[in-house]
């Protein structure tokens, strides 16, 4: 499973950003970013696929996974250091990844605080700031 961080008093309201910056281990396969609630209830999972070459957006209600979004993008490589930002808009998530392509994903739970962080996988979180 690789690395996890994870945060249960984060303060994200919307209109605010979260940059996350990491290393991807030598011979990554994915990663997630988890923003909601707990981690029963998740208004953003980011999932990058590197085996799939493909991104998963998903959100996870009472422990239930919703419909996933696809996005065929990927910009990540393993063994690279990776900078993320995450704009909470209230009605969306926009995922900002390092090439500067975008990925916007809906708030499906109509959070208007998020409190819950996680990240998992191949993934190693060396900064991390709101913004």
């Amino acid at each position: 499973m690789g690395e996890k961080f994870e945060m249960l008093n984060l303060e994200l309201s919307p209109g605010e950003s979260l940059k996350l910056k990491g290393k991807l281990s030598g011979d990554a396969k994915n990663f997630s970013f988890n923003l909601g609630r707990s981690a029963s209830d998740i208004g953003l999972h980011f999932n990058p696929r590197l085996s799939e070459k493909t991104i998963v957006c998903n959100s996870k209600r009472n422990n239930s996974w919703e419909s996933e979004q696809r996005d065929g993008h990927q910009c990540f490589s393993p063994g690279t250091d990776v900078k993320i930002s995450i704009k909470f808009n209230g009605s969306n998530f926009v995922v900002h990844l390092p090439d500067g392509h975008q990925i916007s994903f809906p708030n499906r739970h109509g959070y208007d605080k998020l409190t819950y962080l996680s990240v998992k996988g191949d993934f190693k979180v060396t900064s991390f700031k709101y913004e």
